[in-house]
Formats: C-alpha cells, sequence, structure tokens
C-alpha cells in the first residue's frame, strides 16, 4: 500500500468523523498528504479528538459537503477523494427528510460535478450502506439482491450510491462503492444511538448501567472499522473497483441476544434487559441481515480479519481509556 499512497494528496469528506479518521491514521502512517473536511455538527460524529496523534500531520477544514463553494476549492488537486460525510441516522431521516436528501443525495451530486469539471482524473470511493436493500428476500444478501430501502435515509443513500456509478460510467470519473454493514470500533459515536445502537451499548455498559436490547433474535454481521479501512483502501488502489459496488461483511452471523451477551463477557460483567421494538423503530426495522461478500473477495482479496470477540474487545477498551472524550459523565 504504501507505493500507492505514499506523497499522493487525499482527501476525506467526514474526516473527523468513526470511519474517516480511522482512515486517516492508517493513510498518514502510509504517507499520504492528508485534507479532512467535517462539519463538525454536533448530530453526525466528528471529534477532534478522533484524530488525536496525528493532528500535526493533517489538514482540517471545518466545512460542510452542501457548500458548494469550498468543496470546488478543496478537491483541486487531490489524487483521491474517499466521500464519506452522510447523514447516518435513519430515524432522523424520516424526522427530517429534507436535511437527509441535502447531504446524502443533493450533496453527493454537486461533488461530482465539482470533481468533473475541476479535477477528472480523481478517484472517489464512496460510502453507501447496506440499508438501501431493505428486508431482505434471501440471506446472505449478494449484490445482485433488489433495493428496497425502507426509510429515507436509505432511498437518499441510494441516489448518491448510483450518481457516483453513472459518473464513472459517463464522465470517466474513476468511482466506485462500498456497502457498509454494522461497522464497530474505536472513534464510533457511543454518546446515542444516532449511528450504531452498539455505540450506546459500550457506553451504558461503561458507566454501570443496564443497555436495552430491541428483538434480540435479529441476526446481524459487523465490520471490525480497521477491516473497512482496509476495505476503502484496496477499492482505491485497484482499477478493478471502478464502476463496482461492493458489499462488506463481518466474520461470523449473530443474534443481537448474543450479541449482547459477548459484549457483557468481554468487559467481564454487565447488565442488559430485553424489550419490544418502539413503533417508530419497528415501522423501518429490516429484519434478519447479513452480507455476502464474495465479490469484493474475488476482485480485491479483501476479507474481515478480525474476530467480533477482539473488535468487541479493543472497542470496549478504547472507551474505557478515553470516555472523557466522547460523552459527558
Amino acid at each position: 500500500m504504501n507505493e500507492v499512497f505514499e506523497g499522493r494528496n487525499v482527501l476525506i469528506t467526514g474526516g473527523l468523523g468513526f470511519i474517516g479518521s480511522n482512515l486517516a491514521h492508517r493513510l498518514v502512517e502510509l504517507g499520504a498528504h492528508m485534507t479532512l473536511v467535517d462539519s463538525l455538527i454536533p448530530e453526525y460524529g466528528g471529534n477532534l479528538f478522533n484524530i488525536a496523534g496525528i493532528e500535526g500531520r493533517v489538514k482540517v477544514n471545518i466545512s460542510d459537503v452542501r457548500d458548494q463553494h469550498s468543496m470546488r476549492y478543496l478537491v483541486q488537486g487531490q489524487d483521491y477523494l474517499f466521500n464519506l460525510a452522510g447523514q447516518t441516522s435513519h430515524l432522523d431521516s424520516m424526522q427530517d427528510p429534507n436535511v437527509d436528501l441535502d447531504i446524502n443525495c443533493r450533496s453527493q451530486l454537486s461533488i461530482l460535478e465539482v470533481c468533473r469539471k475541476y479535477n477528472p482524473g480523481i478517484k472517489v470511493i464512496f460510502a453507501s450502506t447496506r440499508q438501501i436493500y431493505g428486508k431482505p428476500e434471501y440471506l446472505p444478501v449478494d449484490e445482485n439482491h433488489a433495493v428496497r430501502p425502507v426509510d429515507v435515509n436509505g432511498i437518499n443513500k441510494m441516489a448518491g450510491e448510483w450518481y457516483h456509478i453513472l459518473y464513472n460510467n459517463v464522465y470517466n470519473i474513476r468511482g466506485c462503492a462500498l456497502r457498509l454493514t454494522n461497522t464497530i470500533g474505536p472513534r464510533m459515536r457511543v454518546k446515542d444511538a444516532r449511528q450504531t445502537f452498539l455505540g450506546i451499548w459500550v457506553r451504558l455498559l461503561l458507566e454501570g448501567k443496564p443497555f436495552e436490547v430491541w428483538g434480540g433474535e435479529q441476526l446481524r454481521d459487523f465490520t471490525y472499522v480497521d477491516d473497512a479501512v482496509e476495505a476503502f483502501l484496496l477499492a482505491a488502489a485497484s482499477d478493478k473497483s471502478n464502476g463496482q459496488i461492493f458489499n462488506l461483511g463481518g466474520d461470523c452471523v449473530i443474534s443481537l441476544k448474543e450479541l449482547a451477551d459477548l459484549l457483557v463477557k468481554v468487559n467481564c460483567g454487565g447488565e442488559y434487559s430485553t424489550h419490544s421494538y418502539p413503533a417508530d423503530r419497528k415501522r423501518i426495522d429490516i429484519g434478519d441481515y447479513y452480507a455476502d461478500f464474495s465479490r469484493i473477495r474475488s476482485a480485491l482479496a479483501w476479507e474481515p480479519k478480525v474476530p467480533l470477540p477482539e473488535a468487541l474487545g479493543r472497542t470496549v477498551a478504547y472507551y474505557r481509556q478515553h470516555h472523557d472524550h466522547y460523552w459527558d459523565n
């Protein structure tokens, strides 16, 4: 990887967020010249502590991807764009659909237009989501599965994804999309459940409070953030990814109740209670989901390497040490 990214100019939107900041740490190790764009809007997960240790080796631009003038300036001269900025809360998208539309759809088209006009040689890797599949018709879900989003967020992410594929196919703006499943690990948002339900589980566990498991029988897969970062790097480095859509996945399939038991075990203690899904969440729940990631394994030789127990252990250890930077006691 060093020869691919060393000395290259790399832009990450959402660069102070969960996956973006972990990606930035890795790219700094690989010798890239980094620019991170983040709005630091409190609801969206950006956190300056996420770049602790590399702050002197990255440029940070506090800007919003909805600002076309900023993006026009920022994409110029960049070799790679990891396009991770987005509104991730499914419930928020239902309560304020226009904001989700602006961030996850309109802004994506604007970014690609800026690339077309001012930096057509850039390579763009887009963070998409398994949410666009909706309720699975079969498992595991492969990329040929129908896409039927069950919420506004899924519809807008689907549009954003397909803008990237369209601009690859029509304008040769090299691009691809990674459909992420539940990504977990250090630097994820844990103060609430806006980014992932596991975040609030971890917070409450470390506060010595019981957490809630809704349902409990739903099956899921989880990708540790280091594995997700590796997928982004492999997609950026290879022309085999151009115009492609890839699922990411996890090393195992687990029910939410089993996940809760494993988390308590990893923490050497803790309690949880099971509850029925709240009505507003039940309407947009997709039921069981786990991915078939054989396409990216075949094309780019990617597969998850960090076992789920280890992923949870690393995550809990990180927040036990750094909790004061992620939520108010």
